[in-house]
């Protein structure tokens, strides 16, 4: 756990858990998208494209460790235990402006839904959307894979749904060892 020390000089005080946990996501992606924006024109599209993929994924498989590690679990065994997991996972790491859902439709099956997308708005920007290859969806495979849990999804799609359909969702169905 981590605990921040406030000296009595400190303005960190008025600062509430809610709003520091904001502000600290909001800089971190706000570095994601510079950092994707500086390798799209230095680099181009297609290039940065499998570095994003590759990067997200990563970070996520090391990013769900930490997690389970902080909130001293061991396993996730269970479609059960998974559930509520991804509740406390998306109470950590998701910000206000991120506006996705997900939801549970059946055993095993994670539905999830960008209602409004913060990488299609910026990707969109820069004038790149159209050869966009989707970044969102490879930090929850990332987590599937670092919690050691196997899936398929649909669809397999790898451009901006968003831009093609105006919706964006995946379907992850879960296999528990």
């Amino acid at each position: 756990m981590v605990s921040i020390v406030l000296t009595e000089n400190s303005d960190m005080k008025s600062l509430k858990k809610k709003e520091l946990k904001e502000l600290l996501i909001k800089n971190w992606m706000t570095h994601d998208r510079m950092w994707f924006y500086h390798c799209f024109k230095e680099w181009g599209i297609a290039k940065t494209n499998i570095i994003n993929k590759a990067a997200v994924r990563s970070m996520a498989m090391i990013e769900i460790k930490r997690v389970k590690k902080a909130l001293e679990i061991e396993q996730i065994e269970t479609f059960e235990r998974f559930k509520g997991f991804m509740d406390d996972v998306c109470n950590i790491v998701k910000a206000d402006f991120m506006k996705f859902e997900y939801n549970f439709p059946s055993d095993n099956a994670c539905h999830i839904e960008m209602q409004k997308c913060f990488a299609y708005d910026g990707i969109k920007k820069i004038g790149a959307i159209d050869k966009y290859q989707c970044g969102i969806f490879e930090r929850f495979k990332g987590w599937f894979e670092g919690l050691g849990i196997e899936y398929t999804v649909n669809p397999q799609i790898g451009s901006c749904m968003m831009d093609s359909d105006g919706k964006c969702f995946r379907d992850f169905d879960l296999k528990f060892s």
